[in-house]
């Protein structure tokens, strides 16, 4: 079971891969089962990468618009009615780069241990951001914010921030491969600059961070002065290319850490997907196609997913801000999801199974361990209507690889979830929901 880190709120709700591991899996509750599913949705013309939820069961999310940056939201999660609104500061993107690909400034953040958002932010700081009430309503406020900027090269900003179990915050920057540790009691900070480019956000345990660039994968830790330093690195296959799906010629994962089997506080493997052709899962140790998403790790499994052919200029005309619509909307995304398991002693890695079932266009799917069951969201082909542009929920029996289930969520580009993870939570009575943030707001499923 993933570690709990004590300056986050409890696994697995406190960010988009669900803990600091990254492991994007649900042992202790199980999601929808498919029973007479019924699906809901919300529009409101943003794009909700990460969902989260605080104490009281609401949804927490990060969403984005093209024209004005990152806002914080407060959502019912039996209604989807917006209960809170916070805009973030927003700098556009620098020039040349796609507004639409950018991680930086707002796409992850994470509840902290008292439900506050940290976030990185486009003007290069870091907010945190409490809940409040005003006249007997939800409402956000900001309470502090820190500086990283001296140890950021000039023009970098950050596609994530986290703890290390020492309470000092962690950060990544996208351009340059500036890696950094803030301290939050002084807002000092150290860094080193790897010159590579860092896209997502990476992985966290007792014994270090994992970070991986589109070059290799690094684990370091930081002393008392702050400075992180390189414990050991590892390049990976990488063609050079960036693939129809991918954000840049790299790994395109979060590393995922796993420690199976022995109830370990530190982690025996961690794993990314590399930039080969085609990919492959890769799985390191202390001793020794396309994915764009984070590995899910479920005890000694882990699953991929293929993202390769996903191509967001095709929802242009949905999109708006600007944007004109272009591509063939009867296109769909390469199908595909695999389950890899590693050896109990370690010696090597097998696939268990592989399905072409399912098309995971971008999303990030989420395990639960709990009832067995993967979820996953797929953009599919209608034959009798080849520009129907369908998108369909679906569930798969994580031991055999079978679709047990599949839901329509809706026709068209505002339910492309573009990247976003699914977050699994439950209504007032206890009952599982999915959510999954979309191009146009947020989608919904329970069991009738």
């Amino acid at each position: 079971m993933p570690d709990q880190n004590p300056w986050m709120a409890r696994n697995p709700k406190n960010n988009v891969h669900n803990d600091t591991w990254m492991s994007d899996d649900y042992q202790r509750f199980g999601g929808p089962l498919g029973r007479r599913p019924k699906v809901f949705s919300a529009s409101f013309g943003r794009t909700c990468i990460t969902l989260t939820f605080d104490r009281k069961g609401r949804l927490i999310g990060s969403c984005i618009s093209l024209s004005q940056g990152p806002a914080l939201y407060m959502f019912d999660p039996k209604t989807l009615d917006i209960l809170a609104f916070l805009q973030l500061s927003f700098v556009p993107p620098p020039a040349g780069s796609n507004p639409a690909l950018n991680t930086t400034g707002g796409a992850y953040f994470f509840l902290d241990r008292k439900d506050r958002v940290v976030s990185a932010t486009t003007d290069r700081r870091i907010f945190v951001v409490r809940e409040g009430k005003k006249d007997g309503k939800p409402v956000f406020r900001k309470v502090t914010e820190y500086d990283p900027r001296p140890c950021l090269q000039p023009g970098e900003r950050m596609p994530s921030v986290l703890p290390d179990f020492h309470g000092r915050l962690w950060f990544v920057g996208r351009e340059r491969g500036t890696i950094g540790v803030l301290d939050p009691r002084t807002g000092g900070c150290r860094s080193l600059v790897l010159d590579e480019e860092i896209e997502n956000s990476f992985a966290m345990a007792r014994d270090g961070a994992y970070v991986v660039s589109d070059k290799a994968l690094y684990k370091l830790r930081a002393g008392a002065d702050l400075r992180p330093r390189v414990v050991w690195s590892a390049r990976y296959r990488n063609t050079g290319d960036t693939k129809v799906g991918q954000i840049n010629a790299g790994s395109g994962t979060t590393p995922t850490l796993l420690a199976p089997g022995g109830g370990s506080l530190i982690p025996a493997y961690v794993a990314i997907t590399d930039n080969a052709d085609p990919i492959d899962v890769v799985v390191f140790s202390e001793g020794a196609s396309a994915d764009e998403n984070s590995l899910i790790a479920a005890g000694r499994s882990l699953f991929a997913e293929n993202n390769s052919g996903y191509d967001l200029l095709r929802f242009n005309d949905v999109i708006g801000e600007g944007l004109s619509l272009g591509g063939d909307l009867g296109r769909v995304s390469a199908p595909g999801i695999a389950r890899v398991d590693i050896a109990r002693d370690g010696s090597g890695c097998r696939r268990a199974w592989t399905t072409r079932n399912v098309r995971p266009a971008s999303v990030v799917s989420k395990a639960s361990s709990a009832n067995g069951v993967l979820y996953t969201y797929e953009n599919a082909k209608d034959p009798q209507v080849p520009g129907a542009d369908p998108w369909n929920w679906a569930a798969l029996d994580m031991r055999t690889g079978k679709v047990l289930w599949k839901r329509r969520a809706g026709f068209g580009g505002r339910f492309n979830n573009h990247y976003a993870g699914i977050a699994i939570g439950r209504d007032r009575k206890g009952r599982p929901i999915l959510y999954l943030g979309g191009v146009g707001g947020v989608m919904a499923l329970r069991d009738g």
